[in-house]
């Protein structure tokens, strides 16, 4: 359901010697023994939500994330204010957090491959896209076509920013026309759709991957359950925004579990990698043709 959005079910890492209450099964375990199978319910599969540090630790080769703008902050342009100023809550997911926007982006190796990564950190505003998440996205796009290699974005937002308005959906275009740039290059871009994936950002580049995966019954897509049932007027299929439907009915490639996300993000780049190798020497240009001259004669 989409009232879930905003359940606080991440794993508490300040408290030690705590036991954990899975949200889904209600089993309960001791935190390490969540933490040894990466924030993962041992009796359900149920995948809790974690930081894009913990994120990016599980996905990249050990040591090899470099991160990248992270000197870029938010600023209020609107002047937006509702029950609190929007200058008052960044400084209040900054405290929260440690981090000056809800995207950490780098440069990193994943099975020895190149990448360029962004990491959505539901913690930081609802992992909301704002226009400083949105250029993180673009330069990490930018420098994997500088240096030929892949994009890989993990989601993990309710949405464009609204204290941003149309600075914010515009990011939604930008990043798109960015991602056209990525494919016309013929680099692979990679997304992958964690627990939530809604509004805005799952309308735009959530959903452009040349290969889309979501983590197991990841909550994925625009408006909620009950605005769409009021929309449209009738009743929805149960469970009809998780990532078990979504790929049942083709919206995305595959589902992977946590603990082989790496490999399986390993072993598609090598893929990519062999398949672009084979495109070049089939396409390999010939000097068929000397000069005009033997062009005229032909």
């Amino acid at each position: 359901m989409f009232g879930n959005l905003f359940k606080k079910d991440e794993v508490k890492e300040e408290t030690p010697n705590q036991w954990i209450k899975c949200p889904k099964c209600t089993s309960l375990m001791y935190y390490k023994e969540v933490e040894a199978k990466q924030h993962v319910c041992p009796k359900c599969n149920h995948h809790f939500r974690i930081s894009a540090q913990k994120r990016i630790e599980s996905i990249v080769d050990e040591g090899s994330f470099v991160e990248m703008d992270d000197n870029l902050a938010p600023i209020d342009p609107l002047k937006f204010s509702d029950k609190k100023s929007y200058k008052k809550r960044i400084e209040e997911a900054k405290e929260k957090t440690g981090k000056t926007s809800s995207v950490m982006s780098g440069s990193c190796t994943i099975g020895g491959n190149p990448v360029e990564i962004a990491v959505f950190d539901f913690s930081f505003m609802g992992g909301s896209l704002g226009s400083v998440e949105g250029e993180k996205i673009v330069r990490g796009i930018s420098r994997a076509i500088e240096k030929n290699c892949g994009f890989i974005i993990v989601s993990a937002s309710g949405g464009a920013r609204m204290q941003e308005s149309t600075y914010s959906l515009l990011q939604m275009s930008k990043t798109s026309a960015a991602l056209n740039r990525l494919h016309q290059k013929g680099l692979p871009f990679i997304s992958i759709l964690t627990d939530p994936t809604m509004g805005g950002v799952s309308a735009s580049f959530a959903m452009l991957g040349d290969i889309i995966m979501a983590e197991p019954d990841a909550l994925i897509g625009f408006a909620g359950q009950r605005v769409i049932k009021q929309t449209v007027g009738v009743d929805l299929p149960e469970g009809f925004q998780r990532s078990e439907f979504l790929l049942e009915h083709g919206l995305i490639d595959m589902i992977v579990n946590r603990d082989d996300m790496h490999q399986t993000l390993s072993d598609l780049f090598k893929l990519f990698k062999k398949e672009t190798k084979k495109i070049e020497t089939v396409y390999e240009p010939e000097s068929i043709v000397e000069n005009e001259e033997d062009t005229v004669s032909k």
